[in-house]
C-alpha cells in the first residue's frame, strides 16, 4: 500500500499487478474504480484519475489491498 501525499482529493490511482494476488478487496471498496481481469483475477484500474466523491473509497480500497499493489498519488498542490 502506498498513499503518497495524502492531502486531500483523489489524485491518481495505479496498480502493480506483478504484486497483486487477486484478493478482490479494491473491486470490494471502489467497484467503479478497480475491477478483476476475467482470466487470472488480476487487478484492472478502470479510472486512473477518480473524482472527489470516489476519493475516500479509493483509499480505503489501497488501505485494504493485502499485497501493496496499489498505489494512489496525491495531485500537486
Amino acid at each position: 500500500m502506498t498513499l503518497a501525499g495524502q492531502a486531500s482529493g483523489a489524485g491518481r490511482v495505479s496498480a502493480d499487478r506483478e504484486r497483486c494476488v487477486g484478493a478482490g478487496q479494491c473491486v470490494l471498496a471502489a467497484p467503479a474504480v478497480f475491477d478483476q481481469d476475467e482470466d487470472d483475477g488480476l487487478v484492472h484500474v478502470l479510472v486512473e484519475s477518480p473524482s472527489m466523491s470516489q476519493a475516500d473509497a479509493v483509499r480505503d480500497a489501497v488501505r485494504a489491498c493485502p499485497s501493496g499493489a496499489l498505489t494512489l498519488r496525491q495531485p500537486a498542490a
